[in-house]
């Protein structure tokens, strides 16, 4: 790492990295092409780095493994009935509507399409979502904010509709965000739903939740490029995309 070398970088690049080899005396003399092939045929890019986090909740492993047995139709050891459902729910916040100041050109031979780079802010929209993990239905919907009662509307829309409203249990595998989180998030939900029991993630740990490979398909198909008119003209992509996703996983 180039702080452990008193270096004032973040990373290395070539140069960089080449001239603190013959600084340390490693080498005499070397090209950045030589460094380059050398590193290439180690496997080492020390200009490339990734992300990750430290897991942190001593219940990792009980929490993650309710989880994934609750994917295969588990729960507490015990296989889960027809009239029992699992939902994958979360929030995906702060979607700003940019609408760009020059309308964008299609694609053409040789040529990618062509975005402007100056937009105009049209608002933002929170898009909450529940996927059912063994069935091809998904639910979503849009909310100007995120916070308990925009979270309590998307558990309303699902919950009223069979088979869930009628159901003898519907899981619901939630992150440990503020709208549902902890004990008094889960009693609540509980309260006006009896059926309804909440599975959290371990803390830092979203990604066991399934509703994310949903959303990572909406940033890449609906969200990239961020380009829409306004609030209305994203929703109606939003719910349009969720609509055609659905029938296609029904179709498979």
């Amino acid at each position: 790492m180039p702080g452990a070398l008193g270096l004032p970088l973040a990373r290395f690049t070539i140069p960089e990295l080449q001239r603190a080899v013959v600084t340390r005396g490693l080498v005499a003399q070397i090209s950045g092409a030589t460094l380059w092939r050398w590193l290439s045929a180690d496997a080492i890019n020390p200009w490339r780095h990734h992300s990750w986090i430290f897991p942190r909740d001593p219940d990792f492993a009980a929490k993650a493994g309710r989880v994934l047995d609750l994917y295969h139709r588990t729960w507490d050891g015990t296989l889960l009935g027809a009239d029992e459902y699992i939902l994958s729910a979360d929030e995906k916040t702060s979607i700003e509507i940019r609408h760009r100041r020059h309308p964008s050109t299609p694609p053409a031979p040789g040529q990618p399409m062509r975005l402007e780079h100056e937009y105009v802010r049209r608002g933002a929209w929170a898009y909450l979502a529940a996927w059912d993990v063994h069935r091809a239905k998904v639910f979503g919907r849009c909310e100007r904010q995120t916070g308990m009662a925009s979270f309590d509307r998307l558990v309303a829309q699902v919950m009223a509709h069979e088979p869930y409203r009628s159901a003898r249990r519907v899981f619901w595998v939630l992150d440990n965000g503020s709208s549902h989180q902890g004990a008094k998030g889960t009693a609540r939900l509980q309260q006006r739903w009896p059926s309804l029991t909440v599975v959290h993630t371990p803390v830092h740990a979203s990604w066991l939740n399934q509703i994310e490979i949903y959303f990572s398909i909406v940033q890449r198909t609906v969200l990239t490029p961020n380009d829409a008119v306004d609030l209305q003209a994203l929703e109606d992509r939003l719910l349009s995309r969720l609509a055609a996703r659905e029938a296609l996983a029904a179709a498979a």
